[in-house]
């Protein structure tokens, strides 16, 4: 039997109805969000860049919107342990995860549970650092292009340091060997910590990382530095000229924070994340604790965000394919 036109408008206003139900149920959820204490997931030991800028982040958060922040510190795995963390929590805004670029790496040297692009949701970019190249002062070079002949003259001789294999300046030694034809050796590390004090001690020859690692022992004169990366110079550096007034431009290596989310957070909460994040970064006293850890503050939108760590994603991989580096690297 035909249903009747009654009928039909009947099951029509019942699904208009369900269906205004759950938007208005989503909406007020969202409207009261955050109803708990946010946790801020980070990759982590305490200490270090991304374990400040974390606790900063939770601290602006909880300023804002009066609910406590409490860090995890989940470090180890090469990042995987805090990122599975994250994909185990509930999708409601209270679980955020504080990252940086060696994030989007790891996926793509060691077996992780997740899936990068498919399991997180971008919500905001908090800053960037460049990198700093420098040297041991034993090293017979002053600037980009001697290096870049010493190299040539001496290949696989010289050696540098990272921070470990599948790290940004790992990475970012190879695009330099790439660019411009050297084989320099890569020295790989557990931090950045151990690797400076060999380069210290003479035991390596150069090491790209950030800037707030060096500065210290800059001053002192126990390493050089010959350029950094980015369009422009350090202001603590001004002597130190970017790559591409070096002679090598093209040359683009940094190191950026962000926070990620659960993918199935409701874009209303992320998009309200984002914005308050972004509301605090634009304010003068966060951005001044920022610059004092040798970051630039980086305001983002979800999207642009989301497009960030697809390019450089597809950057790392192409790096990786072509420098033919694997895990033991």
């Amino acid at each position: 039997m035909m249903p009747t036109a009654q009928t039909v408008a009947r099951a029509a206003i019942a699904v208009t109805a369900a269906t205004l139900f759950a938007f208005c149920g989503i909406c007020a959820a969202q409207s009261a969000y955050p109803a708990k204490p946010i946790r801020i997931i980070i990759p982590n030991p305490p200490g270090g860049a991304t374990d400040l800028l974390g606790r900063l982040v939770g601290r602006k958060l909880t300023d804002s919107w009066g609910q406590p922040s409490v860090a995890e510190n989940r470090g180890g795995g090469n990042g995987i342990i805090a990122g599975e963390a994250l994909t185990r929590s509930a999708p409601d805004g209270h679980a955020l995860l504080l990252v940086s670029s060696t994030h989007i790496i790891t996926p793509l040297l060691h077996a992780a549970p997740y899936d990068t692009a498919r399991d997180f949701a971008a919500v905001a970019t908090v800053g960037t650092s460049e990198f700093l190249l420098v040297l041991h002062p034993s090293v017979p070079a002053n600037n980009l292009k001697e290096l870049i002949a010493l190299a040539k003259a001496r290949p696989g001789q010289l050696n540098h340091a990272s921070a470990g294999s599948g790290t940004p300046g790992r990475l970012a030694l190879e695009m330099f060997n790439i660019m411009t034809g050297v084989k320099i050796t890569n020295i790989s590390y557990k931090g950045a910590g151990p690797a400076l004090t060999d380069l210290i001690g003479g035991q390596l020859h150069m090491f790209l990382n950030i800037p707030l690692n060096f500065l210290p022992h800059l001053k002192n004169g126990k390493i050089k530095a010959i350029a950094i990366s980015g369009d422009n110079r350090l202001p603590a550096l001004p002597n130190v000229p970017t790559f591409t007034e070096a002679g090598l431009p093209g040359f683009e290596a940094r190191y950026w924070y962000g926070v990620l989310a659960p993918a199935a957070t409701p874009r209303g909460i992320v998009e309200k994340l984002s914005a308050e994040i972004g509301k605090h970064l634009a304010t003068a006293d966060f951005k001044e604790r920022l610059l004092s850890l040798g970051v630039d503050p980086m305001i983002s939108s979800p999207d642009q965000y989301a497009a960030l760590i697809k390019a450089d994603t597809a950057k790392y991989a192409r790096i990786i394919k072509t420098a033919n580096i694997r895990i033991e690297d």
